[in-house]
């Protein structure tokens, strides 16, 4: 599975004000430590950016390429900002993300084939949040079909469904779940992303962690090519590389509707299944629910 590191975000306590400052120290150590880690990408979040994104952009670019080789994913919404990185790209650079907002598709989805880029196509469409797995499936197709009429084809083309937090909507955790197992179906050649972390947001930071690992085991079974994850999280990336096969294993087969019995659990194993029938919404979300 390829995985890209989430941790050189504008919105960190330590990263924001060293961007602010064009302070490459931190950055450059946050970004070895990332590559060390075993990420395959790094992204590079600069949020709107809108005054100084070009020249921003431009800087962490460069700024990152000095400590690692590793390819870079771009993720703001200045288009400006965008093209400035691609330009400053040694690699092939991933482009996070092109929703189905009018300014995006126009302004953007052309740099694809200009720079010869990939894309995360992320599923929003103009009114904004599908509702189920069903008009995901409806977005995904109008993407895909506007972005092979710029001659980008399927397969540089990474579906991201847009995952949502378990405390907040449980409909929408199992609609991306579903929509995953339809992908290949009706995009062949299409590769499938998500930002793992979105799942866990708003719940206590020492819970997020197992949230993350279990959904993440869980849109395996469908195929998931890729993930949006903390670096930092070792067990995670053991998770993603194959490294923890009966974990896996049991994770598939209760979502298949096996009922284990807990008391013969490993607490490890124990920790996946309760979490597994949260993302499932077997039961209802609580900050209590390991210790149910």
């Amino acid at each position: 599975m390829i995985l890209v590191g989430e941790n050189i975000n504008i919105m960190s306590k330590t990263i924001g004000p060293a961007l602010r400052e064009r302070d490459a120290r931190p950055i450059q150590a946050l970004a070895r430590a990332e590559a060390e880690a075993g990420v395959d990408y790094l992204e590079l979040n600069i949020g709107p950016a809108r005054k100084t994104g070009e020249e921003l952009m431009t800087w962490l670019v460069n700024t990152v390429q000095e400590v690692t080789d590793k390819p870079l994913s771009l993720d703001t919404t200045n288009s400006v900002a965008t093209e400035a990185g691609l330009k400053t790209c040694k690699s092939r650079a991933l482009i996070n993300s092109i929703s189905l907002q009018p300014e995006r598709l126009e302004k953007v989805l052309p740099m694809v084939r200009q720079y010869n880029a990939d894309m995360i196509g992320l599923l929003w469409g103009v009114e904004g949040m599908p509702r189920d797995a069903n008009e995901r499936c409806m977005l995904a197709v109008d993407l895909i079909y506007k972005a092979n009429q710029l001659d980008i084809p399927n397969e540089d083309i990474w579906i991201d469904p847009i995952i949502t937090p378990v405390s907040v909507e449980i409909n929408q955790v199992k609609a991306s779940l579903e929509f995953m197992s339809m992908l290949a179906d009706i995009a062949p050649g299409c590769k499938s992303i998500v930002g793992l972390s979105n799942v866990s947001n708003g719940t206590p930071a020492d819970l997020r962690p197992y949230l993350n690992r279990a959904y993440l085991a869980m849109l395996m079974k469908h195929g998931l090519y890729a993930a949006i994850v903390d670096a930092f999280d070792e067990e995670l990336i053991r998770l993603a590389g194959g490294e923890m096969p009966e974990i896996v294993s049991l994770v598939h087969r209760v979502m298949d509707g096996e009922k284990p019995d807990v008391a013969s659990l490993t607490q490890k194993e124990k920790e996946y299944v309760k979490t597994v029938r949260v993302l499932s919404g077997e039961m209802l979300y609580s900050h209590s629910w390991l210790e149910i």
